[in-house]
């Protein structure tokens, strides 16, 4: 009668029917030992990593360290002589500020739409395109042509040449559709709509190039499975795709924040924050109190909070991402 055997996975061992075991050479675990560094090898290789590790706390550590401490300075170049160490005053000052809290609500605004139209512009570009044969090299390039651009370059081109009144593009289409003509940055509602029209059109191919990536890198079966089952185009975007997709959507949303909250060049070059502060995010009032205003120790605190109001957000969604896996 011919002997059955069973493996035990769980401890990795023939066992007979008549009772008998034997670890199985098949099933031997090898363990492998790292190999040791020696003394020598370990002090090459602080050498060989110090002059880098040096270079990033002079470029990153040092200015931050300066930061703090110039916060906790009354810095005013317009009163050098009043210049001393005031501990939290600044802080104290911020949370007093209406011109603060007003570019804050900016700044939430601002961000949240951009980041919103970004994601929801890119995802269906991307769907869109996908699929596309004929021509797709064409259409892509010319979709990234924007985020070429130096912001400081779409900044002037907005204002310039599309949104100028009477001379400008789009006061022209609006003209032909019967809006009329609009002061598109003189107007402060209107000012804002069009910044934020401005950095969706600049950084939406950026959304693009990453749901394009990872549409082409998604797994077919379950797409084909759902299909064979009777679901429909929307039933297999809504219940596959997008789940699927949303380690991407969330890496995007938190790129693209923090892009969004330290947003200057574009937003300066075409409105200067203006009119009155009808576009002036936080960054902006914080290069305003620094440079315009010379209260150096002030704009340091705002700076100081913008740092941390960054951090705190990619914390918060760094940690969703994670706890969503």
């Amino acid at each position: 009668m011919e002997q059955r055997f069973r493996i035990s996975r769980q401890n990795e061992k023939v066992n007979y029917d008549d009772g008998e075991s034997i670890t199985s050479p098949r099933h031997r675990s090898v363990k492998r030992e790292r190999p040791r560094w020696t003394k020598q090898q370990e002090h090459f290789a602080w050498k060989m990593v110090s002059p880098s590790i040096a270079f990033l706390v002079i470029i990153f550590a040092f200015p931050l360290v300066y930061l703090l401490v110039t916060s906790t300075h009354q810095f005013d170049l317009t009163k050098p002589w009043k210049n001393a160490w005031i501990g939290f005053n600044n802080y104290f000052a911020i949370l007093g500020d209406g011109r603060f809290w007003h570019s804050l609500q900016l700044t939430a605004f601002y961000t949240t739409a951009t980041v919103f139209l970004q994601v929801i512009i890119g995802l269906g570009l991307a769907l869109a395109l996908s699929k596309v044969e004929i021509g797709r090299g064409i259409v892509r390039t010319a979709v990234l042509f924007s985020m070429v651009l130096s912001p400081v370059v779409t900044g002037l081109t907005w204002r310039t040449l599309l949104l100028t009144p009477r001379f400008g593009l789009l006061d022209y289409i609006a003209v032909q559709l019967g809006i009329g003509s609009h002061s598109w940055l003189g107007d402060p509602q209107l000012a804002l709509l069009s910044v934020i029209a401005m950095h969706t059109w600049q950084w939406t191919p950026f959304a693009f190039l990453v749901f394009l990536a990872a549409l082409a890198a998604l797994p077919q079966e379950p797409l084909e499975a759902a299909k064979i089952d009777g679901a429909g185009a929307r039933q297999c975007f809504w219940f596959i795709t997008l789940p699927l997709l949303r380690p991407s959507i969330v890496i995007v949303i938190v790129i693209r924040t923090m892009i969004a909250l330290r947003a200057f060049a574009a937003i300066f070059s075409a409105t200067g924050g203006g009119p009155g502060t009808a576009t002036e995010i936080l960054n902006l009032y914080t290069y305003r109190a620094s440079f315009t205003a010379l209260n150096i120790g002030y704009g340091a605190a705002l700076a100081t909070v913008l740092l941390l109001i960054t951090t705190g957000i990619s914390f918060l969604f760094l940690r969703i991402r994670v706890s969503r896996r």
